[in-house]
């Protein structure tokens, strides 16, 4: 799809497969535009069709250029603090960042200011971008990996539904205590909050649904220790940690779920990330090397 920024508007290039659809259609069915930003649209004229504002039920033609205000300035709503950041792809909707071990993603309360998401606020402002840090899914502080952020309303809504879809695929890699029994193996056991920990969360019968698939790469009898990779079919809060444990292998490093101290952390990097994009539909596909030694412990596979 011919598709691309011009001032505070998307620009598109109609494809045929729209040809004598409706602008609403399109709007509504197709991109399923949350009712909040269309209604924000129509009343600031925000969409014209080359050049022109129309009615929702204009029919669309083949190479039309269809316009919508996607980039209009927002109120910032985080303070921009600089730290180096670790890119693994952006465009003009989305932002994909490798994010350190240590930090958490967004603050949690107003004079929280060293968190991924300030970072990201100062990124957008360096590169003249006056909207809301929007973050598509979460890492714990002590978790690594890929991390994928929307940089404007309307790529934020449409990356939600592809989560909830399961259409973002993120894959992890942990060291484990022991050897596990299988080579492969799915798990499904709810997660809920424990009763007698704030923070923590524990396998339960009136849990939300988790499941979680795994296989070996390797292990190191030496160390004791499996090297596993994993995908999420949910994304409960700590839900690997939470199933690894219950399975009896928890994470290196993980104190709270029964690991030892060995490590300065819980050996959890998300690996890779992959996603169509929200508007072109390309398959995105980023890899996020491990940027700390905690997975020095084995060879890696």
């Amino acid at each position: 799809m011919n598709i691309f920024k011009k001032g505070e508007w998307l620009d598109i290039q109609v494809p045929e497969r729209w040809n004598a659809l409706s602008l609403e259609y399109i709007l509504k069915n197709v991109w399923q535009v949350p009712k909040k930003i269309l209604h924000d649209w129509k009343m600031t004229n925000g969409i014209k069709l080359n050049g022109n504002h129309v009615h929702l039920q204009t029919l669309l033609t083949t190479n039309d250029r269809l316009q919508l205000h996607v980039f209009k300035p927002e109120p910032l709503d985080i303070e921009p603090t600089w730290m180096p950041l670790d890119i693994l792809f952006e465009d003009d909707h989305v932002l994909v960042l490798n994010k350190p071990a240590g930090i958490d993603v967004h603050p949690t309360d107003s004079h929280q200011s060293h968190t991924l998401a300030n970072a990201v606020a100062f990124h957008f402002q360096c590169e003249g971008i006056t909207r809301k840090v929007r973050h598509i899914h979460r890492l714990d502080r002590d978790t690594s990996g890929a991390i994928l952020f929307a940089k404007h309303a309307l790529a934020g809504a449409i990356l939600d539904r592809l989560l909830a879809e399961r259409k973002i695929k993120r894959t992890y890699i942990a060291l484990v205590h022991g050897k596990l029994k299988k080579k492969k193996g799915t798990i499904n056991a709810p997660i809920g909050r424990d009763r007698h920990h704030p923070t923590k969360r524990r396998v339960s019968k009136t849990g939300q649904p988790a499941i979680t698939h795994y296989e070996v790469l390797q292990y190191d009898q030496n160390q004791n220790v499996s090297l596993v990779r994993l995908q999420l079919d949910t994304g409960r809060t700590h839900q690997i940690r939470v199933h690894l444990s219950y399975l009896g292998h928890p994470l290196v490093g993980d104190v709270l779920y029964g690991g030892d101290p060995s490590l300065p952390r819980q050996a959890l990097h998300a690996i890779s990330l992959s996603f169509p994009h929200p508007f072109t539909e390309e398959q995105i596909e980023c890899t996020a090397p491990p940027n700390d030694s905690v997975f020095d412990l084995i060879k890696k596979a």
